[in-house]
């Protein structure tokens, strides 16, 4: 199958799975394998929303953490001087132009698209295209991850739709959000990020998140809130933010214990 044709059946399914046309799209893909090029599927997922509708992606930036995977990879067989000197120079996040490498081809590709918008927070920003996409972007506090000040929030409100292109439920971030709304309410941790200049870092207060157990929580979801197919040889679902973040929100809720 040619790129242009996989492109083409990309955009028949996305119809036939119900993305609306005019709404909110919440995107977690992964191209590697397609052949398709991440210009062209953003190009079939904004032609399937529409002009009024509108595209978002994770941007996130786990790397600027000193806590995060991707930090202690990268400071990995370092000496402690070594170490230092990387904390001290480390750049800080800049909306308009630090990549989001880790999110993805798909991810990065609608951050760096001319027009695109992102918002502001140092670890968990989303980048969007779209009418919307001021207004859903508009406000990150720092301390704010996946809560009620946060894009995530916003889109809940919205009901935004999820896109799991050839990723599982283990990415989900908006089950990040059910964290924020699930009683009793989990344990705080402290964060450390790179803010407005070189190697200066600021700590703050937020929930602890904990993905570890998203992909069991996607595969308890009532299979009658999903759409589901594949593309490119792997599966694809379409989901309603709200249904699944409420009915994640229960999940954590019954089994999750907060830390003492």
């Amino acid at each position: 199958m040619t790129a242009q044709s996989e492109a083409a059946e990309l955009g028949d399914l996305l119809r036939s799975l119900g993305v609306r046309r005019g709404g909110v799209l919440v995107v977690h893909a992964a191209l590697s394998g397609t052949g398709s090029t991440p210009e062209s599927v953003r190009d079939v997922l904004l032609a399937a929303l529409g002009p009024e509708g509108t595209l978002i992606v994770p941007a996130f930036t786990p790397e600027n953490s000193d806590t995060s995977r991707s930090h202690r990879a990268a400071v990995a067989g370092m000496s402690a001087a070594e170490a230092t000197e990387y904390r001290r120079t480390m750049p800080p996040f800049n909306p308009d132009s630090t990549a989001c490498p880790t999110m993805g081809a798909l991810a990065e590709c609608v951050r760096s698209t001319p027009g695109a918008l992102r918002s502001t927070h140092p670890q968990t920003s989303f980048a969007g295209l779209g009418p919307r996409a001021r207004t859903l972007l508009r406000r990150h506090p720092i301390r704010s991850h996946f809560g009620r000040l946060s894009p995530m929030a916003r889109l809940y409100a919205a009901d935004a739709q999820i896109l799991l292109l050839r990723v599982g439920f283990e990415v989900c971030s908006a089950f990040h959000h059910a964290e924020y709304l699930m009683r009793p309410r989990p344990p705080r941790r402290t964060y450390r990020c790179v803010v407005h200049r070189e190697g200066n870092w600021v700590s703050y207060r937020d929930i602890a998140l904990d993905d570890s157990d998203f992909g069991e929580m996607g595969a308890r979801l009532p299979r009658g809130l999903l759409a589901e197919s594949s593309w490119a040889s792997r599966p694809v679902v379409l989901c309603a933010m709200r249904e699944v973040v409420d009915h994640a929100k229960i999940q954590m809720s019954g089994y999750r214990r907060p830390l003492t």
